[in-house]
Parts: C-alpha cells; structure tokens; sequence
C-alpha cells in the first residue's frame, strides 16, 4: 500500500536525486535505513563522514568509492546542520539538556528544563540515545551531534532540532568505528 509519508519521500527523494552532483551513484529509491556497503562517486577520503539530509542518509567511507549507508532522521526546515565540523567529543549514554534556544521555540515541550540547570542522565528515554559524536568547528561545539534517538519513527524524516538521528544499534555501530578527530560533511 503506497502511503503518504512513502509517496512524500520516494518524490523528495527523486528530486533530491536530480540536484545532488553525483555524490551518490544512482539507484532505484527505496529509503532503507539498514546499514549496508555501497558505492559512491565523488571522492571522499577513507574515514570521512558524509550526510546527505535530503535523502535522510549517512556515509562512513571506508575506502575509495566505498561506504557504509545507514538511514538517519534530520533536522526540520531552518534548523538543520550544513557545513563542515569535526568529531571532537564522543560519550556513550550522554546526558542530555535542550539548548536555551530549543526552550524559547518550544516551552511547552520542555517545561521540566526551565528556570533550572536540570541535565536528564543517560538512558533509554533520553533523547540522544545509546551514543553521540559531538560535532566542533574550528574547537567550538556547534551544539548539533550525531546521536540516537529514542523515537525510531523518526528516522527517514526531517523533525530534530538540528541534529542527525540514528537508531540506537546503528549510531553504536558507527560510534564504535569513528576515531574523535573524524570529519563530517552535510550538505
């Protein structure tokens, strides 16, 4: 049964397909966030980390024209992450507190957080799930991560704060492979 959200996705999938510059060698679009090896065209480094939002996909290259794909959910129109940062932190289990930003746009979401230093600790319902990669420029935390989620379902879409999700098993996956120092693209 062809959905609404699989119609939306496969349709900004195949119009992200047309814009991208062959980043990624083209194939029929099914999104599937299952980790898996395949090609890639352009030239990144081993080692390197590319994130193509629109088509809700992370890259760890592992060797020339080769990566590891897993699905991932993005950040919402206007807050996403593009640029270049680097891997300078990373912390299993991370503690976790909406920035002050986060509580201004959404106070009712993040009542228990305001007029107070409150951290939520590490653990199954914390937000950023099993893992985070802490993403810098230039030293400075940019305050977006790469990190789990405690809400699979919204792998395969664009409803963060900024922020790339993975699921749980996959970020830990990742995070088990990625050195700090890591290099990270979002386009």
């Amino acid at each position: 049964m062809l959905t609404r959200r699989h119609f939306l996705i496969t349709t900004a999938a195949s119009t992200a397909a047309l814009t991208l510059p062959n980043l990624v060698e083209a194939e029929e679009y099914v999104f599937d966030p299952t980790p898996q090896e395949v090609r890639i065209k352009k030239d990144f480094l081993p080692g390197e980390i590319l994130v193509l939002p629109r088509s809700y996909y992370l890259y760890w290259v592992t060797e020339p024209r080769k990566a590891i794909r897993y699905g991932v959910g993005v950040g919402r129109a206007g807050l996403e992450f593009t640029g270049s940062a680097t891997i300078d932190r990373k912390k299993e289990w991370p503690t976790w507190r909406p920035t002050n930003e986060m509580i201004e746009r959404e106070p009712h979401r993040y009542t228990q957080f305001i007029d107070n230093d409150y951290i939520m600790p590490g653990g199954p319902n914390n937000p950023l799930g099993a893992r985070a990669l802490y993403l810098f420029q230039n030293g400075i935390d940019t305050y977006f991560r790469i990190h789990g989620t405690n809400a699979p379902q919204t792998i395969g879409s664009s409803v963060s704060n900024g922020c790339i999700r993975m699921l749980n098993e996959h970020v830990t996956d990742l995070y088990d492979r990625v050195p700090v120092g890591t290099k990270v693209t979002v386009l």
